[in-house]
């Protein structure tokens, strides 16, 4: 059954050096979502005034710890609000829609689900490049294959967790490695989960400050390590 009451989510948004772009996605983010919580980590520019100026509370981490720790941060920051039914996982850069952000709320409280996935797979690709797509698909046939989640696209920063799993989630692969960490963590406790469409918007700066190739060999390494070290 849905829930009765309207569901009240939090955005939180990680970020790091992103001074070029963070006040205009922090206002076009409060054009949607009343709460927004940004976790400075450890920039050495003025992302984080910035962020509170355009209305966002900050958090800081001193130093850089990765985005995996700053979003752990920012879930705990947003679930210390007991009115927060959903915390909202949402990139710095700009890449990610408002506007698919509040559906995918809709859809965990419509559906009553305690994960839903942002799927760029299941939206316009037409912008991806190639190069790109070839290494998504390939996280994405990994994932599958080592969490039996039935999904089409693994490393998409969009996520939409309602409070429950928000508040059971550790994210303790602090790199770019805690996306694959969080879907299996949906696959050991059996979450609730659904995928939605998405865009995601490539502009010039995402691309720039996007994860490299040539760390994907890294970020598996690092999840399988860490997965043998719980199945242990």
């Amino acid at each position: 059954m849905p829930p009765t009451t309207a569901p009240f989510p939090c955005v939180v948004i990680p970020m790091h050096d992103e001074a070029a772009v963070i006040a205009e996605v922090v206002r076009e983010v409060r054009r949607g979502f009343a709460r927004v919580v940004c976790v400075d980590d450890g920039s050495s520019d003025d992302s984080a005034a910035l962020a509170r100026a355009a209305g966002a509370e900050v958090v800081v981490h001193p130093i850089n710890l990765g985005q995996g720790a700053a979003i752990e941060t920012g879930i705990r920051a947003a679930l210390r609000d007991p009115a927060v039914t959903h915390v909202v996982t949402f990139d710095a850069d700009g890449q990610h829609r408002v506007d698919d952000a509040l559906a995918m709320v809709e859809t965990a409280a419509t559906h009553d689900v305690q994960v839903v996935l942002g799927s760029r797979f299941l939206g316009d690709v037409s912008t991806l490049p190639a190069a790109r797509r070839r290494l998504l698909r390939a996280a994405t046939a990994f994932s599958r294959a080592t969490t039996g989640l039935a999904l089409t696209d693994a490393h998409n920063g969009l996520r939409v967790l309602r409070r429950d799993a928000a508040a059971d989630l550790r994210v303790r692969l602090h790199g770019m490695s805690h996306a694959s960490e969080i879907l299996g963590t949906i696959a050991r406790r059996g979450w609730s989960y659904r995928e939605h469409p998405v865009t995601i918007d490539y502009t010039p700066y995402s691309r720039a400050k996007g994860q490299r190739a040539y760390n994907a060999a890294n970020i598996l390494f690092e999840v399988a390590c860490h997965r043998l070290r719980h199945a242990a």
